[in-house]
């Protein structure tokens, strides 16, 4: 017996909000693609799409995720649903917004051009359809909150990094200049890192040692009561 037969039907979709750092050029980067359809067809969009019957929004996510990059459990956060009555023209739509922080080097490249996704700064995006530039500026902020009591960072970033390149992913999140010593005071105090027998010497003549996160050292320390504190503020 079909109890909710009576009661108007919705489409349901997820749009994954999906961060990338090039620590070449020192950005904050978000993967788009052209959309390739009606309403809005040739126009910037977040990568999405509707939810299946036999999954759950957090499923839909990942599959969008993977169809897109070639990945799969990468770090994936909820943010927020958006279900004003009409935010998509092609019909009722209401849609959950996931973002994502993954590696730009991990990327299936042949995937991701397939989909005609691309890579765009944060600092320069285009217009993008329908709700989707408040979807990118309300998931901007969780990561810059998240990122200042969170070692979501490193998610960003390449297995082993500098002290100095992992300053400019932070600068990169929040758009700004942050103070040298004050910034390497914090990150090195948590002893969260494990400093490396190798120097990074293509961007410093005497160059710079590399570090790694250590993510049973973060589990221990919140353990014993200590919290991460990277508030740039």
């Amino acid at each position: 017996m079909k109890i909710y037969s009576g009661i108007p039907k919705h489409l349901v979709a997820v749009d994954c909000i999906i961060f990338g750092y090039d620590i070449m050029e020192k950005e904050l980067k978000l993967l788009l693609i052209k959309r390739g359809f009606e309403p809005a067809k040739g126009k910037w969009s977040l990568a999405g799409g509707f939810v299946y019957e036999n999954e759950s929004l957090e499923e839909a996510a990942a599959r969008v995720l993977y169809n897109l990059t070639g990945l799969r459990n990468v770090y994936m956060e909820q943010n927020y649903t958006y279900g004003e009555v009409d935010r998509d023209p092609g019909a009722r739509v209401i849609s959950t917004s996931f973002y994502a922080l993954i590696k730009i080097q991990d990327i299936d490249r042949e995937l991701a051009e397939k989909n005609g996704a691309h890579w765009r700064s944060i600092s320069r995006l285009p217009e993008l359809i329908f709700d989707h530039t408040r979807m990118v500026e309300r998931a901007l902020n969780e990561l810059r909150q998240q990122a200042k009591v969170k070692p979501v960072g490193f998610e960003l970033l390449p297995e082993t990094f500098t002290l100095v390149q992992l300053q400019d992913l932070y600068e990169a999140i929040y758009q700004r200049k942050i103070d040298k010593r004050n910034f390497r005071k914090k990150i090195l105090s948590m002893n969260l890192l494990e400093k490396l027998d190798e120097k990074e010497k293509i961007t410093s003549k005497r160059g710079a040692w590399y570090y790694r996160f250590i993510p049973e050292k973060y589990e221990v320390f919140t353990q014993k009561g200590f919290y991460f504190n990277l508030d740039v503020s």
